[in-house]
Order: structure tokens, then C-alpha cells, then sequence
């Protein structure tokens, strides 16, 4: 018999298969404190919590016979992954049972905000009736854009689509065929904030995506037009949402989060007669509440019984035999991900990952799933892990290949990653471990190099001619950016070539701008790797 320990208050619904199960035995014991869970928790073979618990690495340790913890929701931060990973235990979340809740919520919230209803509710319980004050706007027929067309942001296209609205769709890894199926329009960001009449945004917050609406893009958008945000706070400037209502650019926005929560009491969101604010309420309705405790208890369930399961937040248990010959190479297998994303264009359609030496003998399964991480990770940014990796690119349509070689160039093993995108382009990069020099990049596309995959680092695509270096390091010198190390590469004498810089500091957008259009240059991509 396995016994599972319920240490937040979960409704015996969202358990019961669980507490119908011939083989596990189920206990209730809520408000502990660590000392308390530390006491008891070596008797169990799973815990399952929400949001109340703590699970500390002492806790972890003093589980003895731990095999599953499960968090009856989406985030992960009370739980310590690095103690469970070291203890081979799964963690587990169920990211889907919010979907349809938080699509509701953001549609709920766009239909409040076309028709005023807040802001006419509380005027006429306060006794006024005013008929003439709260003109709304009908959906149909408008424009609506959608940032972001994961789980949430596909069902909120979908639902618009039935509301008789026009849906432009941006999102990284959306390609033309997909968009064609949910029938809408593939677009850019820049589209989207041109031409539509609503936004909604379902991205998650990352360096990439933070402020992507500020205000260059209010100042290019529709007069009238509304903004809803039910993802992240921090997407949207939150000063530039204001001065753009108060200038008359959108009509009305309303926002289910915010950058800091809860906001201060003086947030310029909380008083303004155009914005509609709820305090974080996407996931809150009941059958959410009971999606997720279902979800969780299913994969319980099946890692107990060793079975297949999924939505795991860190890495399961490796032989140790393979971890060993693995383990080296994790970290420059992400970085490689990452840093071929970073200078690729377009949705990614393709992994392909070859492994070449050594490495084609193993396993490398969880290799690949550092090496994806890498490649999502400038999108999912905290919401992919070296588990889930995979299932993510399979639900955005993302094609991940291995091939395995004898030959590797000379070198002992040899990583690569090519990706391929919806506009036939392709990005390669190769990397290595060289004794006494530890990870290398040592090629781009067709060019040889030999650099740290580290730092901050600027990738030049040029045409190979005379002064370009000079031409480039005397504009970064004008605007103070210092260069560590430069490696150049080309195949024939005037023909295309590469610069790959490695620089001390973040370089501005202004900067990257001003060098991609110098003469004879083609492309200049910031790569961060830190």
C-alpha cells in the first residue's frame, strides 16, 4: 500500500480517484508546520499540497520514502525542486486545468470592458441612472489581437471567432499552417498593435516579452482601441497604459494582474474611471480549483505505480551510469539551444539535434531536453524545465529530431543544433568540451569559431570586405561598449562572412540598430548567455 499525505485543504473531489484507489491510502493533515512535517513525512510515499505548504529541503530529506510531490496548481515556488531532484522525487503541477477558467476570465473581462459594466454597476447601485454616460461597442465585426497563442490565448481566439471578430495571431512558434487551421491570421506584434481594435495578451513574462507594449507601440495604435491582460503583469507598461488613456489613444483597459501584487494602494490602475482591475482571479472558480486537484491526483497515481505520466517540473531519476556521461555536457547543451534561438528568425518548425563521438552511444534523451529547454527558454522564459520541455514543443508544433554520428571532426563529441523555421531559414550552431578550455562554440552555420558560449555577445552577418571590423568596433567604442574578444569567419575572399563578438555589458537596442545598418552589414543579433 502507498500512503499519500494531504497537507493543504483539497476537496475530496479533486482526490477521489486517489481515495478510490485499492492501493493507496490517503491522509488529511493540514496546518503543519516543518517541524511537524518533518516528523511524520517519512512515512509517506507521496505529498500532495497547494499553496499553503512549504516544502523545504529539510522536509524533503526526512522523506525517506518519498517518490511524488504533487502541486495541486501551476506554480512550483514553495516547493524546493533542487532538494527533490538530488532525492529523486517527481514534482508534478498541472498547468491545463486553468485553461478554459483564465480564457473565460479574459473574455468576460473584454465584453466588461466594451460595455462599461463595472463602472455603469457601480453608478446605478449609488442611485444615478445614466444611460447616456456608458456607450459601448459591439465585438462583432472588430479586430481582435491575440499575443501569445498557447492553451489560453488559443481558446480565447477561438471563442472571438464565435463573437463574429477577426483574429490576428502572434506567437513565436504559431506557423502559417497552424494559424490556418484556427483560422486566423498569422501577424507580428507590429500588426497587431497597428490594427487591432481589442489586444488581449497571453504571453508568459519574460526578458523579451516585458513591456512589449509601451509607448512606441501606443503611439502607432488605433484611437479607441481596449487592452486586456490576464497573463503577466509586467507585459504591458503600466505608466504607459495610463498616459495613453488619458491622451485618448486606447478607450478603456482592464487587467487581472499586475507587475507588483498586490498593488500599492496609490496604483494609478485602481482609481481611474477607464480601467477595469480584478485582484488575480484567472484560476479562481471552482471547477478550476478541482481540474487542478484532479490532474495532480492522476499522475499521483501513476508515478506510484510506475507508470507513464506527465507534467513533471523536474528531471526523473537517471541511471547513474548515463547521468555521468551526460552531465558534462547539460549546461553547453542548453546554451546552445539558447543561443541559436537568439539569432534565428521566424516560428521554429525544427529541432534537430545531432549527436557526434562518444555521445552516439549513450542515451541521450535527457541531454535533448536540456538542449530544447535552451531553445524555448527565450519564449517560456520560467515555464519550461528539462521535464516538460519536450511536451511544450510538441503542443506549439515544434518537430524535434536526434540523428547520431560516428564522425565528429576531430573533436571527441560534438553537439549540434540546427533549427528550422516556417520561412525556410535555418540557424546551425556546434559545440563542444575541450580539455583545459571547457565548453566551446566551435561553429556557426558554415563558419568555424571558437568562443565560450558566455556573457553578452553581438553576431555579425556581413559581406567580407575591406574596413568592416574597423567600422564596427569603432561604433561600439563611440557608444561605450567594450569589446572582450572577436572571432570572424568566411569560406571565400569577398564572399559572406561572420562576426562574433564577445562584449562587457548589454548592448542597447539603439546600438544594435545603428550596426546592422552599416554598409555591407547584414544582420546584428544581441546574444545573452549568462
Amino acid at each position: 500500500m502507498f500512503k499519500v499525505l494531504v497537507s493543504d485543504p483539497i476537496s475530496d473531489m479533486g482526490i477521489q480517484k486517489l481515495m478510490d484507489a485499492n492501493d493507496v491510502i490517503v491522509e488529511k493533515k493540514t496546518g503543519l508546520s516543518e517541524d511537524e512535517l518533518i516528523a511524520i513525512i517519512g512515512e509517506y510515499d507521496g505529498l500532495l499540497v497547494r499553496s499553503q505548504t512549504t516544502v523545504t529541503e529539510k522536509i524533503i530529506d526526512a522523506g525517506t520514502n518519498l517518490k511524488v510531490i504533487g502541486r495541486a496548481g501551476v506554480g512550483v515556488d514553495n516547493i524546493n525542486l533542487e532538494a527533490a531532484t538530488k532525492r529523486g522525487i517527481v514534482v508534478i503541477n498541472a498547468p491545463d486545468g486553468n485553461t478554459i477558467t483564465t480564457c473565460e476570465h479574459a473574455f468576460a473581462m473584454m465584453m466588461a470592458l466594451a460595455r462599461h459594466i463595472p463602472q455603469a454597476y457601480a453608478k446605478t447601485i449609488s442611485g444615478i441612472w445614466d444611460r447616456k454616460t456608458f456607450l459601448g461597442v459591439e465585438l462583432r465585426g472588430k479586430t481582435l489581437g491575440v499575443l501569445g497563442m498557447g492553451r489560453i490565448g488559443s481558446e480565447v481566439a477561438k471563442r472571438a471567432k464565435a463573437f463574429g471578430m477577426d483574429i490576428l495571431a502572434y506567437d513565436p512558434f504559431l506557423t502559417a499552417d497552424r494559424a490556418e487551421k484556427m483560422e486566423v491570421k498569422l501577424s507580428s506584434v507590429d500588426d497587431i498593435v497597428r490594427g487591432a481594435d481589442f489586444i488581449s495578451v497571453h504571453t508568459p513574462l519574460t526578458p523579451e516579452t516585458r513591456h512589449m507594449i509601451s509607448r512606441p507601440q501606443f503611439e502607432v495604435m488605433k484611437k479607441g482601441m481596449r487592452i486586456i491582460n490576464c497573463a503577466r503583469g509586467g507585459v504591458i507598461d503600466e505608466l504607459a497604459m495610463v498616459e495613453a488613456i488619458d491622451s485618448g489613444i486606447v478607450a478603456g483597459a482592464a487587467f487581472d494582474v499586475f507587475e507588483k501584487e498586490p498593488p500599492e494602494a496609490d496604483h494609478p490602475f485602481l482609481s481611474h474611471p477607464k480601467i477595469i482591475v480584478t485582484p488575480h482571479l484567472g484560476a479562481s472558480t471552482v471547477e478550476a480549483q478541482e481540474n487542478v486537484a484532479i490532474d495532480v491526483s492522476e499522475q499521483v497515481l501513476h508515478i506510484l505505480r510506475n507508470e507513464p505520466f506527465i507534467n513533471a517540473v523536474n528531471i526523473p531519476p537517471v541511471a547513474p551510469s548515463v547521468m555521468n556521461r551526460l552531465q558534462p555536457y547539460f549546461n553547453l547543451g542548453e546554451k546552445l539551444g539558447s543561443f541559436v534561438t537568439q539569432i534565428t528568425n521566424g516560428a521554429i518548425r525544427e529541432i534537430n539535434v545531432e549527436y557526434a563521438g562518444d555521445l552516439a552511444d549513450v542515451d541521450t534523451q535527457p541531454l535533448t531536453r536540456y538542449i530544447v529547454k535552451g531553445v524555448l527558454s527565450r519564449h517560456f522564459a520560467g515555464d519550461v524545465n528539462i521535464v516538460n520541455s519536450m511536451h511544450l514543443a510538441k503542443t506549439r508544433d515544434v518537430n524535434v529530431v536526434v540523428t547520431k554520428a560516428s564522425k565528429t571532426k576531430g573533436f571527441t563529441n560534438l553537439l549540434t543544433v540546427t533549427l528550422k523555421t516556417d520561412q525556410d531559414n535555418e540557424q546551425l550552431v556546434a559545440g563542444t568540451l575541450l580539455q583545459g578550455y571547457g565548453e566551446r562554440i566551435v561553429q556557426l552555420n558554415k563558419f568555424p569559431v571558437d568562443i565560450a558560449p558566455e556573457g553578452h555577445q553581438i553576431y555579425v552577418s556581413h559581406n567580407d570586405k575591406p574596413g568592416i571590423i574597423g567600422l564596427v568596433g569603432t561604433l561600439l567604442g563611440q557608444n561605450d561598449v567594450n569589446i572582450g574578444s572577436m572571432q570572424v569567419g568566411r569560406k571565400i575572399v569577398g564572399g559572406a562572412a561572420i562576426m562574433l563578438l564577445t562584449v562587457d555589458k548589454a548592448v542597447p537596442e539603439e546600438v544594435l540598430t545603428k550596426l546592422a545598418g552599416l554598409s555591407e552589414i547584414n544582420t546584428a543579433e544581441e546574444v545573452i548567455l549568462l
